[in-house]
């Protein structure tokens, strides 16, 4: 009973950290209207924000970093932070529902790696939800009214980075509290953004900065609620759960962010979604390595 709670808690947070994803993206939307902000930059005050909020968090508790396995923390850092640059600059170019999209064809990549490095969590069925999941998400695209463009390639581009963050994350939580995963992520996320792209910081004005709090806070949220409940489902199904934003791009998309709304195939793709995520929901976990 306690185990199928802490299940269904972990999905839920995931499914909460899917919402603050696209409303971050939604703000960059938004802001394009007032102010010109690199993507770099978005992301940039998103892990600093993170890491003064880690640290406070740490620092109310007495608590202090407990690294034991670098290699995980690093490279969870490294594909993050490629992720979210590549995601904003999906947003940037393309549309928020497109970006959001995009992005969620990470539950295909992150299903190859379980099923090749993971033994634990190599389930057919999953497989086989992530494979109708990708039908879900070429109806959303409708590809008969929708031209690849290379710009496209960014939300692709985090999908794949994205995936690699997401079974880093997975490992990683085994050996690491949230805390301790949250402070690296944040930390030397925010330090490799400013190495990488100060050129594009400026000092905001008021307007400025309440667009960049605002889709920092967002994602920061995001980041707290997917770390926590990994904790708790595989890799593959808390993928699948995080693929729920593209429902909520799908209903949301035209009142918040302007997007057009979705035709016929967009909504089989949408139930093909549904569908997926409620098999992987019920499904038993599988069992943890000792």
């Amino acid at each position: 009973m306690q185990q199928s709670a802490q299940r269904l808690g972990g999905s839920l947070a995931v499914f909460a950290s899917a919402f603050c994803f696209y409303l971050s993206t939604v703000v960059i939307r938004w802001s394009r209207a007032e102010v010109s902000i690199d993507p770099a930059y978005f992301a940039f005050v998103r892990f600093l924000l993170g890491f003064l909020v880690v640290c406070a968090i740490m620092g109310y508790r007495r608590q202090r970093p407990k690294p034991r396995s670098y290699h995980l923390l690093i490279g969870r850092t490294l594909a993050n932070c490629v992720a979210v640059y590549c995601f904003y600059m999906a947003v940037k170019y393309t549309s928020v529902a497109e970006a959001n999209i995009l992005n969620m064809t990470y539950p295909v990549f992150v299903a190859v790696i379980s099923w090749a490095a993971l033994r634990h969590q190599r389930d057919p069925v999953a497989l086989a939800m992530v494979g109708i999941a990708v039908a879900g998400i070429w109806l959303i695209l409708a590809p008969g009214e929708m031209t690849f463009r290379t710009d496209s390639l960014w939300g692709l581009a985090s999908g794949l980075s994205a995936s690699v963050a997401i079974v880093y994350l997975n490992v990683s939580r085994r050996y690491h509290d949230v805390n301790t995963v949250l402070f690296f992520m944040f930390g030397m996320g925010a330090v490799i953004m400013f190495a990488g792209f100060h050129a594009h910081f400026f000092w905001p004005d008021q307007r400025s900065l309440n667009y960049l709090t605002l889709c920092a806070a967002s994602g920061i949220a995001g980041q707290f609620l997917l770390t926590i409940g990994f904790r708790y489902v595989t890799a593959v199904e808390g993928s699948i759960m995080s693929s729920m934003r593209i429902l909520l791009a799908a209903l949301l998309g035209p009142v918040l962010a302007g997007d057009p709304a979705l035709g016929s195939s967009g909504w089989v793709g949408a139930l093909l979604l549904f569908g997926a995520n409620a098999v992987l929901a019920w499904r038993r976990p599988q069992p943890e390595p000792e």
